[in-house]
């Protein structure tokens, strides 16, 4: 699809998550694989109006989508000039309806002392909910992981956070090299004595391109078997649920109500805009059922000169066909412990569940205990949701 036929607007009317990009960091954390890049100097007053320039493209586009949450991601987007945050939220505010008044709008943060000490300012700029990338609560292992925070910067931030903001989440990292089931165990539990209302718990993962893809395969250091990651998952399952906050997700636990919306919208198969370097999005297309992707330049420089240039930085628009378009859905919500919602997912794909599966590895599947099959759901069971690509190999064939 050529951006010339995407420049026609599409007037559909529904609920679409924003997700905003800020790639810039101070430092390139080793395991990270996003579109993040350090820079001696940024232009925010430049950045600032690209941003709304590329929001008021979209909005032209698509007027009559309807702002469900904004997630302000990076890179490190508390780098970000509170007034260019105040900005963006106002810009979407006044472009597109909200879906209601008080829309989720969540800014990821670093623990440093330089970025906590501006959580206030963000708050008066309307964010409502803050994500903090503590990653680890020992010094030690948080040298290993490349952070420039220290374990007592991060209590501090979490302190900070609480008093600031209605809803506050935080990471951790976990699996890590030379980490014992006692270790992981104390670590988790000193996490869950905040009573946080959302968690994301991660097993460190090696990813192509990284600092630590390379020196992993140098033999640098080595990560848990496959036995004892499940013995920490497990762990990490049964701590979590005996503290209220079980997994809705595979990574992701929270309170009832404190699930996070705005990734909900990608898990269950909404729409979402991605705004700024490398962002990409689903957004409606002109046939019934169908999608449209798109990508927006990767590299920060391109996409803010295409930006000033032309108003717009995408680099890439492809149709999705309705067929394709209901197994991401399926490939998407099947991470979620709640599931797959049998109506939502006929009102989002016009199709039946069912026809998309083998049926005769459902049956065995489901005699198996790996999967569950409802009148109204479709989900993995305990004992599947580790083996969630495993198992969509069997279905979707």
């Amino acid at each position: 699809m050529s951006e010339t036929s995407f420049l026609l607007p599409n007037y559909t009317a529904a609920p679409a998550a924003l997700y905003v990009h800020w790639p810039f960091c101070q430092k390139k954390c080793p395991y990270c694989d996003f579109n993040s890049h350090v820079r001696d100097h940024v232009d925010h007053k430049r950045w600032r109006q690209a941003f709304v320039n590329e929001i008021e493209y979209f909005a032209e586009n698509f007027p009559n989508l309807q702002a469900k949450s904004i997630f302000l991601g990076g890179g490190t987007p508390s780098l970000m000039e509170p007034e260019t945050v105040a900005l963006i939220i106002e810009t979407i505010r006044k472009k597109w309806r909200w879906s209601h008044n008080n829309i989720e709008i969540t800014l990821e943060a670093n623990p440093s002392s330089i970025e906590a000490a501006r959580f206030h300012e963000y708050r008066f700029a309307g964010v409502n909910r803050v994500s903090i990338g503590v990653q680890s609560f020992r010094d030690e292992a948080l040298k290993f992981l490349g952070r420039l925070h220290s374990a007592k910067e991060a209590l501090n931030a979490l302190e900070i956070a609480k008093e600031t903001f209605e809803r506050i989440s935080f990471d951790l990292i976990y699996a890590r090299p030379e980490q014992t089931y006692k270790d992981w165990e104390t670590e988790l539990s000193e996490a869950l004595s905040f009573k946080p209302s959302h968690l994301s718990l991660y097993q460190l993962t090696i990813e192509e391109g990284t600092a630590f893809y390379h020196q992993f395969h140098r033999g640098k250091f080595a990560l848990p078997n496959e036995e004892k990651s499940a013995e920490l998952y497990s762990l990490t399952q049964r701590l979590t649920s005996n503290a209220d906050l079980p997994a809705y997700e595979v990574s992701n636990h929270a309170k009832k109500g404190e699930e996070s919306r705005h990734n909900l919208c990608y898990w269950e198969g909404d729409y979402y805009i991605g705004l700024g370097p490398g962002a990409h999005g689903r957004l409606p297309g002109k046939e019934a059922f169908s999608a449209i992707a798109h990508h927006q330049i990767k590299r920060p420089e391109d996409w803010l000169k295409s930006i000033q240039n032309k108003g717009s930085a995408i680099a890439s628009i492809d149709e999705i066909n309705p067929t394709d378009r209901s197994e991401e859905i399926i490939m998407m919500g099947l991470r979620l412990n709640a599931g797959i919602n049998k109506d939502n997912f006929f009102q989002k794909t016009g199709n039946e569940l069912e026809t998309h599966f083998n049926k005769h590895n459902l049956k065995s599947l489901i005699s198996e205990g790996y999967v569950k099959l409802s009148e109204r759901s479709f989900q993995l069971t305990a004992k599947g949701l580790p083996l969630l690509n495993t198992i969509l190999a069997k279905l979707l064939v």
